[in-house]
Parts: C-alpha cells; structure tokens; sequence
C-alpha cells in the first residue's frame, strides 16, 4: 500500500522522469547494432567457427560471394573486375583471367578452369572481402558493387542474402509494429469499457518497450528477429497487466470516494497478481537463454527486460497517466461487449466429459505432429526471402548457368606435399556432387611446377601456415545431400591433414543443424521445469502445475503440430521459441482460472459451484488477453515477407487461440475430474473444518 501511495502522489514526476528517458532510450535504439546474420550465433568451440576466423587472419579473407555477369565482352568484364577491385575491403576478385593470362600455356590449363568461370553468355567471379559476412562494410561493399555492375550482374552468397534479409526487415518493420498497434487497439477498444483507455495503454507500454529497445545498447548488438520480435512481443504480453490495473482501478472506486486512494489500492492488488503472472512468462524467455544457440540468449534476455520494464511501466506509468486523464476516460467509457458467461460457464462445466474424451482423442496426433513439424523445419536461410529478391535471384542463377548450389572452402597445411595436396583434390572431385576443386594444385595440375605461378596469384591461396582450396557443389546448403557430402569431405581432408578444415555456409550450416537440436530439448526441458516450480510454489501444489501445464502443452502440440499436416515448413527457429513463449505467455489464462478455483474451494464451495465461478469470471479476461496477443502478431504474419519473422508470429496468433480454448474448456474438466486429487495435494485448498 505504501508503495502505491507513492506512486500516487508522485505521479507528476514519474511523468517527467518517464518522459525524460525516452530521449536517451531513442538514441540507444538508434545506435544499437542489427545483426542479420543467423551464422553469427554459433558456438565459438565449433570448427568451422574456427576456420572462419583462421581464413580472416591468415588471408584476410572473410566473406565470400559470386558475381555473376549476362552478356558481356570479355573486355568490359575486366574492366568491371578492376573497378570492384577497387572497392573498399574488397580483399580478392578471381576471375578467368587471373589464371588463363599468366605464362603458363593455354593448353596446359584443365578445361575445368574455364568452365568454372564461363557458361554460355554467363561469367563467374568469386569476391572475398577483408571484414566478416554480416559486419555493415562487407554490406556497403556489396551495395556498392551492385551499382557498379548494374542490372546485368547477380550476387550471390551469404553476405548478399544478409544484405538482402537488412533491407527487406528495415523497409517493413514501421509497418508492421504500426499494424501490430492498430489491431491491438481495435480488440481493447472493442472489448473495454473506454473508448480512450487503450490509448492510455499503449502511451505507458510504448515507453517501456523504448526504454527496452534503448537499453540493449548495453549488449552491443541485437538479432534482426529479437528487433522485429520484441517490441511486438512486449505490447502483446504485457498488455495483460495495464488490462489488470485498470479493471483493479474500476473496482476500486466503488469502494472508494477518492479516486487517489482507490488508485493506490488497485496498485497493490495489481503487483499481487501481475508479479505472479509475469514470472512465468520471464522463465519462459529465460530459458531461452540456456540455447548453446546464441540467438537464444539474445532473444531471452531481451525479452525478459521487456516484461520486467512493462511491469514496472504498469504499476508507475500508467496509474500517473489514468490519474491525470481521469475525467476524460470517465466521460468516455461504453459498456462492453463480453456478455455475462455465467450460463455458458455452467454449459460447459455440466458437459465436462465431453473435453476429457477430446483431450484424450487429440493429444495422440497432436503429439505425433508436433515431433514431425520438429523433423521437417527448414535451415536454408535463403528459403526466408521472397522469391523476388536479389539474392534468390542470383542464387537461382548460379544453379541454373553454373550448376552451383553451394561453395566449401578448405584449408590445409601450407607445407602439405604437392603430389599429396593433388591427391587430395582429385579423392575430393570424385565425392558425389562435388562439381570442381579449385586450389593452385588442381588449377594448374602436376605438370606445370608452382614456381611458374605469379607470386600475386599464390598469395591469394597461400600463407605461411595455410593453403586455401575452393570447393564448387551441386548441391544446396541444409539438404541430407550436403550433409553426406560433407561428412565424405572431411574425411578425405583429415586423411591428407588432420588439421585441416572445411569451412563455409554448409557446414556452418551442418553444425547449426546438430546445435539447435540439442537446445530444442533442453530448452523444452528448462522451461517446463521452471514454470512448474514456480506454479507449484505459488499455488502451494503438487497436482495443479502438472495439470496446468499438461493442458498449455497440448495447446503447443496442436499449434506446433498443425504445419505437419497443413504441409507448411516452418524456420528452424519458429519451434525453438515458440515452444517456450506459448508456454510462459499462456499459462497466466491457466493461472488466473486456478487461483480464482482455488480460493473458491478453501470458502467452503462445492466443487461444481466452485468451477463455475472460477471459469466464468475468468472467462472475459483470458479472452480480451489471447485476443490481445492474437490481434498483436496476426497481421503482422500477413504482411511480412520475411518467413523467420512472418512464421513466429503466425504461431503465437494461433497459439493464444488454442491456448484461450484448451484453458476455457480442457481445464475446468480437469478440475472436475481431479479435484479430490487436487484436494488431497494442495496447502490451504479446502476449508480448515473440512480438512479435519
């Protein structure tokens, strides 16, 4: 009470405050790094992590991308690749004439090389560039040849489709949080009883979420996907708690004649009840934060500082704004349109069977879905783009001319003997797929000795330490071909050279395939073991968190299990994080509904009566919540043309669906099924005389 009288009193200066650090907050969002690329995130142990950084240092060479060429002379196309040589931290440009001009005879050369850099009316050269795949001056430097090559040039690689991806969620992202706002507004508009209120809402919510966004300043950097996500997120989520306060307030002035004591109370109510609720949801996001997955942690922490700063915002921002705008927000309030519930709450209760058999029916296939969806998620990350960007076309172009769906680079020993090292590449050109090897060796086979080469030409491929060999395959990055392509790779390459490393996009991608699996489960793991404590803590049961969370989890089955059999697939990211997010932002509906239950039961109530009440005062909560959820990520699932994004948000608008039904139908059968199990495992759950 104290503290609620605080912040009454103080409203004006929580006002300023509040105000004031929203300049610093806009400048933190501002200068907080965006990182586009999904790679980054990988374990630091992990070799092909390692042979990224030993390419960086050894060659300076980090990202690498194709610049294809249509109907161009041979003239104009050295002319361009002396132009892109030029470009800043453009490192290397290999084109056909870097080796068909040297003073090795022509007819010496393998046709290889020609075919490598030539097809049909099409040209290939291979750029690397001194700074990383997602840092921003590899991006301007790609933009930058984009505009020097004109319409007539494709690039592809992973820098390019990072580039592309920056581009795409830049230009959209106004316009989804714009949407995710005006669909939120509508459903408080529609279902609260002030015309103005929302408004209120979304002033006090929209500083918390700029103070969030503003303070991950102190992480560095953040992942496009936390960007896009997290603001979206926090509106959704912690929705609930400005909806709490206000009914809270609402109540309390029929008590109180002063709207400031009235205010003060409906504080203390709102922190006994939002504290409780909002836990789960931050275990949720921080069990996201155990993922070996880095993209995890920073989704998670993210997140969590999200709904801690909303629930901060709910109980001293918002009472500041509703107390200064009482007299308009009392002129301007409408009755709602959530009828009574009593009588379809006594409907379902008396038909309870009904949703114990449908429990028992659907959670069979449910399950069954949901491990398939998990066995069929995509991790090509070009498969996130729309099919009219840039880099998709290029990608497609350098399949359909040159036969290329991916590029592995290899690095081995320097001393390694010449006749071993060609060895080594014709082994490598057998394995399946495997278009050419490109290396000084394979280039110029055992015919010509090295020393004929340019010193300019070996430096490119040559350190002190390491050799560098390209590797062109048929096939694309994240398929089972690949991955068997890969694993045969590296064994004819520890074979020659147990240091050595194949590096790239595949394999990179390969380990990212083996990472999130694990952090899948565990993730899984944590965060139902988290959320069951904290449940068991607060409702002092044993019986009631495994109940709660057996029907929130058959909730993510379904939604989780539908894409299976829709024949949608989903990013490898989506059940990852909608696992733990449906989880910790839904089982407040499951929450309320027990509580309310609970304190039914301990007055004295029969089981029946008690369920009633329990569910039809809870009813118009849960409902104005999971629309609130659904109406935030719905449309913005429609707009996006980002998949990674689009796909996140289509599960949490469907998750909050079922979720608002398992919880309003599944879960009061259950009461009614169990409730003397429930009695018999439950502090405080019947009255003292029934007890004895």
């Amino acid at each position: 009470m104290k503290f609620g009288k605080a912040v009454v009193k103080s409203r004006i200066v929580i006002l300023v405050v509040a105000i004031a650090l929203m300049v610093p907050s806009l400048f933190g969002m501002i200068f907080t790094r965006v990182n586009y690329d999904m790679l980054n995130y990988l374990p630091d142990n992990l070799e092909t992590v390692k042979g990224q950084e030993y390419l960086l240092d050894e060659f300076g060479k980090g990202a690498f991308s194709f610049l294809i060429v249509d109907n161009m002379e041979p003239k104009d196309v050295a002319e361009l690749e002396d132009k892109i040589r030029k470009v800043d931290h453009v490192d290397t440009v290999l084109w056909y004439s870097d080796i068909a001009d040297l003073s090795v005879p022509i007819d010496v050369l393998p046709e290889k090389v020609y075919n490598a850099f030539n097809s049909g009316n099409s040209t290939l050269m291979a750029i690397f560039f001194d700074t990383s795949t997602s840092a921003d001056e590899t991006m301007d430097a790609i933009a930058k040849i984009k505009t020097i090559a004109g319409e007539k040039c494709f690039v592809s690689g992973m820098s390019a489709m990072v580039s592309d991806m920056r581009d795409l969620a830049e230009s959209q992202e106004a316009i989804y949080v714009a949407i995710a706002v005006v669909m939120a507004v509508v459903v408080m508009m529609i279902f609260l009883d002030s015309w103005i209120i929302p408004f209120v809402f979304l002033a006090s919510i929209g500083m918390s979420i700029l103070l969030n966004m503003g303070t991950n300043i102190f992480l560095g950097e953040i992942s496009y996907i936390t960007k896009a996500l997290a603001a979206v997120l926090q509106l959704a989520v912690t929705m609930d708690y400005s909806i709490f306060l206000w009914h809270s307030y609402e109540e309390q002035k029929l008590k109180h004649t002063d709207h400031k004591e009235a205010m003060a109370v409906a504080i203390k109510e709102t922190i006994r009840s939002v504290v409780g609720s909002s836990v789960t949801t931050i275990a949720g996001f921080i069990a996201l934060c155990f993922m070996s997955f880095s993209l995890g942690r920073d989704l998670g922490i993210v997140m969590a500082k999200g709904v801690v700063l909303g629930v901060l915002g709910c109980v001293t921002t918002l009472p500041a704004l509703i107390l200064v705008l009482d007299k308009p927000l009392e002129k301007t309030t409408h009755r709602s349109l959530i009828p009574n519930t009593r009588k379809i709450s006594k409907g379902i209760v008396k038909i309870f069977p009904v949703f114990l058999i449908i429990f028992a029916l659907i959670i069979v296939p449910a399950l069954y879905g949901y491990q398939q969806t998990n066995n069929e998620v995509y991790y090509n990350f070009s498969r996130s783009l729309p099919d009219y960007m840039d880099n998709i076309k290029a990608n497609t172009k350098l399949e359909d001319d040159f036969g290329i769906g991916t590029t592995h680079m290899v690095l081995v020993d320097s001393n390694l003997d010449s006749n071993a090292s060609h060895e080594m590449c014709s082994e490598m050109e057998k394995v399946k797929g495997v278009k050419y090897v490109l290396g000084i060796e394979s280039l110029i086979g055992v015919r010509v000795p090295q020393e004929f080469l340019p010193d300019e030409l070996v430096s490119k491929l040559k350190s002190d330490k390491y050799e560098l060999m390209l590797i062109n395959s048929e096939f694309k990055p994240a398929t089972d071909d690949v991955a068997a392509q890969i694993n045969s790779l590296n064994k004819i390459i520890k074979k020659y050279d147990s240091r050595g490393m194949l590096i790239g996009e595949a394999s990179c991608v390969n380990d990212m395939i083996d990472v999130t699996n694990v952090d899948f489960k565990v993730v899984n793991i944590i965060s139902i073991i988290a959320i069951f404590l904290i449940i068991l803590f607060v409702e002092k049961s044993i019986s009631l968190p495994i109940i709660l969370v057996a029907v929130i989890e058959l909730a993510i089955f379904i939604n989780l299990g539908l894409p299976h059999f829709l024949g949608d697939q989903l990013p490898f990211i989506a059940p990852i994080c909608i696992s733990t997010i449906q989880l910790g932002a839904t089982v407040d509906y499951a929450i309320l509904m027990t509580t309310r239950y609970k304190k039914e039961r301990s007055l004295g109530n029969e089981k029946r009566e008690a369920v009633v009440t329990a569910l039809s005062t809870s009813i118009p909560s849960i409902i104005v919540s999971a629309l609130g959820l659904f109406a935030a990520t719905f449309g913005v699932a429609l707009y996006c043309d980002v998949d990674m994004i689009g796909s996140l948000c289509m599960l949490l608008a469907r998750g909050a669906i079922i979720s608002m039904f398992c919880v309003i139908l599944i879960l009061p059968a259950m009461f009614m099924l169990f409730d003397k199990i429930i009695a018999k495992t439950t502090i405080g759950f019947l009255p003292k005389k029934e007890v004895k």
